[in-house]
């Protein structure tokens, strides 16, 4: 119960004012129109905070990749910086600064093959930053003068983000499906569907479906060999959303990046792996040849030049700040342990899951620390009644059927992020153990994708059955 300060009444007597949301004068609490009037901070406070109760525990999402974990330290710089306006280059000079610091470590850790020549900017998030890079693409096909529609080529997997880049740029989505076993974009496959029309390639490093690195290697060669035999020269754009900040990590050895000349672009999330409250994305081209100049803006401090690309204006600089904070604070080996203990937890999760008996993994998290697994065949349940059933617990796992050519493939995904330990897997599994004997108990499976409803996909998409970055 809130309490205000005492006051006496008319007879002298002392009176609490107790908040009237809880006590004795009726509040109208507006749905969709402002109210008549004003009311107490406090009154108005308590009302959100109230209703926001409702919502699922953040911490408990194994749904989302976004960062639900920080320092307070980080979230203290957040707060300071909630005000500045980051395209605002010219009156907060220092934060566009860290900007461009977080830009030139990022492609240091890219291998870029001149970090000094490196373009790249900040973003909303990975989705922005891959619709810059598309972008980029789009506009260097241009630059050849051809007449055709441009098309651009990318597995069924990826991210919504690419399908409304498609739409509202004007280009042609040519996707590769799934086939048998294969989750995401193959090399062969990419290169039947390139022509000279072909702004481009999206190689996915950590697709949201399985949580697999796509072959950015195998696609390069392929089109290498391509450009051989036909003279078509398709550059590559990786869509490293959640890889990007993993692979150089954990699988330094692993060619995907810069070292890869036919990777023009890369995009990632700061606030996923980079482990950054949301939201911020990031955008690298190679080069500036990579990046056409007049696409840039370019804006005049301190007697420089800050060239801008977004299609963001207004944001606050807040999350670049903890950016440049997170990248300070661990250094590489900071995140390498970071990294190394979610891609841990993953494997170890998915493997007693598999233990289980019902359950059937895909993958075990040891590309990007996520994985998916299904119910076996006569399990008498499916994923669908697994998720309601955790979700009764407090855990929010997805449940989803995968696209075009595997649409009978129903499946889990479990990501996992910083803050998610050992200790909160073991409660995960508990209650998964927990509710088995009841869900094996059922003639049949009660619950379809259509019950599962929005959470479970976990996306925006025109396709109710993919998942999201979300």
């Amino acid at each position: 119960m809130a309490l205000k300060h005492p006051r006496h009444d008319g007879r002298g007597e002392r009176d609490l004012q107790v908040n009237p949301i809880f006590s004795r004068e009726p509040v109208e609490v507006p749905r969709y129109a402002l109210p008549r009037g004003e009311m107490e901070p406090g009154t108005a406070y308590q009302l959100v905070h109230d209703e926001l109760m409702l919502d699922g525990n953040a911490r408990l999402n194994l749904a989302t990749f976004v960062s639900t974990w920080a320092e307070p330290e980080a979230l203290r710089l957040m707060a300071e910086c909630a005000e500045k306006n980051m395209i605002d280059k010219d009156e907060y000079p220092q934060t566009a600064e860290l900007e461009m610091r977080c830009v030139h470590m990022l492609a240091r850790l890219w291998n870029a093959p001149d970090p000094r020549r490196t373009v790249g900017c900040s973003t909303t998030g990975s989705s922005e930053a891959a619709m810059l890079g598309g972008l980029a693409l789009k506009r260097r096909w241009q630059k050849r003068g051809l007449k055709g529609r441009p098309n651009i080529v990318m597995g069924v997997n990826v991210q919504i983000c690419w399908e409304k880049f498609a739409d509202y740029f004007e280009v042609e989505p040519r996707y590769v499906p799934m086939e048998g076993d294969r989750y995401h974009l193959g090399a062969a496959e990419a290169v039947a569907l390139c022509d000279e029309n072909t702004i481009g390639v999206v190689a996915v490093l950590g697709s949201t479906f399985d949580g697999s690195y796509e072959p950015v290697a195998g696609i390069c060669a392929a089109l290498d060999d391509l450009q051989r035999r036909t003279g078509l020269d398709v550059p590559v754009h990786v869509d490293g959303a959640s890889g990007a900040m993993i692979a150089p990590f954990l699988d330094p050895d692993l060619p995907w990046d810069f070292r890869l000349p036919r990777v023009a672009s890369i995009n990632t999330s700061g606030h996923k792996y980079g482990l950054v409250m949301p939201g911020v994305g990031w955008a690298l081209w190679r080069d500036q040849d990579a990046l056409p100049d007049d696409l840039v803006f370019h804006v005049n401090y301190l007697g420089g030049d800050m060239p801008t690309f977004a299609l963001n204006f207004s944001r606050p600089g807040a999350q670049v700040v903890a950016q440049y904070y997170n990248f300070l604070r661990l250094g590489f080996e900071g995140y390498r342990r970071v990294q190394q203990t979610c891609r841990d937890v993953a494997t170890r999760l998915s493997a007693e899951i598999a233990k289980l008996g019902p359950f059937e993994p895909l993958t075990d998290g040891s590309d990007i620390p996520v994985f998916a697994f299904r119910a076996r065949d006569g399990a008498g349940f499916n994923v669908f009644d697994v998720s309601a059933a955790l979700r009764e617990h407090g855990w929010l796992v997805p449940a989803y059927t995968f696209p075009k050519n595997r649409e009978d493939l129903a499946v889990l995904r479990v990501v996992v992020r910083n803050g998610f330990s050992h200790d909160l897997a073991d409660l995960l599994l508990d209650d998964l153990r927990r509710v088995l004997p009841r869900l094996s108990a059922q003639p049949s499976p009660v619950r379809t994708a259509d019950d599962a409803g929005g959470f479970a996909h976990g996306a925006e998409t025109k396709n109710p059955r993919t998942p999201g970055r979300t």
